[in-house]
Formats: structure tokens, sequence, C-alpha cells
């Protein structure tokens, strides 16, 4: 594919999460990963932390959430990795580790069990 040369970029992505009850994922997210509430909708919701913003939206298919995922920069990992050790959101096969491209990743789940994967490059 050609790209034109003009102005457009890309700014930025807001991960949708599918959640089987809202207010208990809004709540999940809230106490146990340290996000704040942006909008309740009832069936659609949003939370952020920092510049990341993920979207709820209502969904009983367990299989979707378990199979959905999202991948977040964050710095200081090991500090986060602290904080979400402590309030139990850790993947059990998701524990802090170096990766061989150069960096340091561990894995949350989400109430749902979808995935959040953390990470921290060398040099970032």
């Amino acid at each position: 594919m050609q790209q034109i040369a003009h102005k457009m970029m890309f700014r930025y992505a807001i991960p949708k999460f599918p959640a089987s009850d809202i207010q208990a994922s809004l709540e999940f997210y809230k106490n146990k990963m340290g996000f704040t509430e942006v909008f309740d909708y009832g069936d659609y919701a949003a939370i952020k932390r920092d510049a990341v913003e993920i979207h709820l939206w209502e969904c009983q298919d367990k299989n979707i959430a378990e199979n959905t995922a999202c991948r977040v920069a964050v710095s200081d990992i090991e500090s986060l990795y602290a904080e979400y050790k402590q309030t139990g959101v850790i993947h059990p096969h998701g524990t802090l580790e170096e990766k061989p491209w150069g960096g340091k990743e561990f894995v949350a789940l989400g109430i749902d069990g979808n995935g959040l994967f953390f990470f921290e490059y060398k040099g970032n």
C-alpha cells in the first residue's frame, strides 16, 4: 500500500474489552487496578489511568473476553507489578520477566479474563 504524504497521523488507540457486568467491571478496574471512571452508559463504559483509556462493552460470551487483550507501555514496571501483585490481578503464568526482545513484561487479568500485557522496553 502506498502512503500519500500528508499531515494525517495516528494519535492513540482505545481498546474495547467485553464485560459480563459493567458495574462489577468498573468497580474491579477502579479498586484493583487504579483506574478512574470516565463515563458509564449502562451497557458501555470507560475507564482511564494516566494516558491509557479502556472502553467496556456488555458481552455475556466469556470466550470473547478470555481471548481479548491489549499491550500497555509503562514506566517503572517493577512498581506497577508490586502494586498489582498486592491486589491479586497477576495472571498465574504472567509474572514479571525479562524478554529476549529487550524489555520486561507481565500480564494482569481483568475480572472477565481480559489480558493486559504491561511492558517496559530498555531505554524507554
